[in-house]
C-alpha cells in the first residue's frame, strides 16, 4: 500500500459571520476532500498537546508521529536542520523574521505593521542577510537565508531560556509588551537595534517604497530553541518517506524523520505556490517511497493577513490541483490522509490550539464517513497526533 498525506496549513478556522456563520471550510468548494471525508474513517486529531505553543512546529512533529513531550525543543531548530545549518549542543537557533514596524521612530508606540516584511522576496531577503552578517556576524552570531521572510540566526554558546513572541501573533498591536525578556535578551534587542539603523534608508527599502510595498525595517528574533533530534520515522514505521514543501521548518521535520525533501520550482509557500507542480512532484516520489508527506501553507498565509477570500482560494486550490490530482493519479491501493496541522482563525490572524479534522480515504473502498464533508463538525473519533499516524499506518481495513 501507498499513503498520501496532504496537510493544509491552518485551514481549521472559526465561523465567521461574513460567511453566514460558516468557516472557510465549510464554504469552499472541495468535492474530493468532501468525498474522501463521507466515504472514510473521520474525526479531530488533538496536534496540540496541553502547554505548548499552537504552531507548526508543534503540530508539524505530532502529524509526523512524534510526541511533543518527548522531541520538541524549540521552533528555531527545526528550521535550522532543514536548512542544512550546523549547531554544536550549546548552539541556540532563532528564527529571524523580516518585519515592517509602523511608528519605528516613536518610542513605546512602535507596532508590528506586517510580520513578513510585506512578503519581501528570497532574492530581497538574501541582500539583507549578507548585510547582517557583515555588520553583525562574528564568531558568536551567525545569519543563514531561508525562504521569504523566514530566516535563522545562530548565536553559539548562546542563551536560551528566555519568553519571545512571533511576530504573526501580534499584527498591529504595539511591540513593547512582546519584546524578548529573560536571561540573554537584551543581546537579542541589541541586535534588533541595530537591524533597525542598518535598514533605515537602505537602497533596498527605498526601491521597494518606490513600488508601493512597505520598507522592511527590522529584523524580529523569536522561536529559540537548542539542537533538535527525532528517532527515524523508518525505524518506527518502517515507510520509506518524502516531503513535497515550501518552507524549512516541515523540510526540518522531515530532515529530522530521514524523508527525502526535493526542491520543488514554484514552491512559494504563499496562494501563488505552484500547487500543480507540488502534486506532480508527490507522485513522483510516491514511485520510490511508501508515503509522502504534500504540505501547503497558502491557508495559514491567508489567514495571518484577514483574507477570508484568499482563504478560500487556498483551500479550493489545495482540492483541485492536488487532492483530486492525486486521487486521479494514483493505483487502487493507495491511502490518503486528509488533515489541517493546527487552527488559524481568521478573526484572530493567529494559531489557536484545538481539536482538527481529518480524514483517512482507502482509494477504491467506500466506508459509511463523514456526511457534512471534510470540515471543522465532522464526525469521528478524537486522537492524538502520533495516535492518527499509527492507525493511518498500521490500520489494513478501515472496516475494522
Amino acid at each position: 500500500m501507498k499513503y498520501l498525506v496532504i496537510i493544509g496549513d491552518g485551514m481549521a478556522d472559526f465561523p465567521l459571520d461574513e460567511l453566514n456563520g460558516k468557516t472557510p471550510l465549510m464554504v469552499a468548494e472541495k468535492p474530493y476532500m468532501d468525498m474522501m471525508a463521507r466515504q472514510g474513517l473521520c474525526g479531530h486529531v488533538i496536534t496540540i498537546p496541553d502547554g505548548f505553543p499552537p504552531g507548526s512546529d508543534v503540530a508539524g512533529m505530532s502529524l509526523f508521529g512524534y510526541d511533543p513531550a518527548k522531541y520538541y525543543t524549540g521552533r528555531a531548530p527545526i528550521e535550522a536542520y532543514g536548512m542544512g545549518i550546523s549547531m554544536a549542543d550549546k548552539d541556540v537557533a532563532f528564527r529571524c523574521n523580516m518585519v515592517y514596524l509602523e511608528n519605528i521612530n516613536i518610542e513605546d508606540n512602535a507596532t508590528m505593521g506586517d510580520y513578513s516584511g510585506g512578503q519581501i522576496t528570497t532574492d530581497e531577503a538574501k541582500v539583507i542577510i549578507d548585510l547582517l552578517n557583515k555588520e553583525l556576524g562574528r564568531k558568536e552570531f551567525e545569519f543563514f537565508p531561508g525562504v521569504g521572510y523566514r530566516h535563522i540566526m545562530i548565536w553559539r554558546n548562546g542563551e536560551w531560556e528566555m519568553t519571545t513572541t512571533p511576530p504573526h501573533d501580534i499584527t498591529k498591536k504595539k511591540i513593547k509588551e512582546y519584546l524578548p525578556t529573560g536571561k540573554g535578551s537584551e543581546r537579542l534587542m541589541e541586535i534588533m537595534r541595530i537591524s533597525q539603523k542598518l535598514l533605515s534608508g537602505h537602497p533596498l527599502n527605498k526601491k521597494r517604497q518606490e513600488s508601493n510595498k512597505v520598507p522592511v525595517n527590522s529584523i524580529w528574533l523569536w522561536g529559540q530553541g537548542k539542537k533538535a533530534s527525532f528517532p527515524l520515522f523508518y525505524d518506527k514505521f518502517r515507510l520509506r518517506g518524502a516531503t513535497v514543501a515550501a518552507v524549512d521548518l516541515i523540510k526540518g521535520i522531515s530532515s529530522l524523520a530521514g524523508f527525502e525533501r526535493p526542491y520543488v520550482k514554484g514552491a512559494t509557500g504563499y496562494i501563488d505556490t505552484d500547487y500543480s507542480a507540488k502534486a506532480k512532484k508527490a507522485l513522483e516520489l510516491l514511485q520510490t517511497h511508501d508515503i509522502v508527506y504534500i504540505h501547503v501553507e497558502a491557508p495559514d498565509e491567508a489567514s495571518h493577513a484577514g483574507d477570508i477570500k484568499e482563504k478560500i482560494q487556498a483551500i479550493e486550490n489545495i482540492d483541485r490541483k492536488i487532492v483530486k490530482t492525486l486521487y486521479e493519479s494514483t493505483p487502487v491501493d493507495t491511502r490518503f490522509l486528509i488533515v489541517t496541522d493546527h487552527a488559524t482563525p481568521i478573526s484572530l490572524r493567529t494559531h489557536y490550539p484545538c481539536p482538527v479534522p481529518f480524514a483517512i480515504f482507502d482509494k477504491g473502498k467506500s466506508y459509511e464517513g463523514a456526511s457534512g464533508g471534510f470540515n471543522e463538525d465532522i464526525e469521528g473519533m478524537t486522537l492524538k497526533g502520533e495516535e492518527l499516524i499509527s492507525l493511518f499506518i498500521n490500520k489494513r481495513d478501515l472496516s475494522t
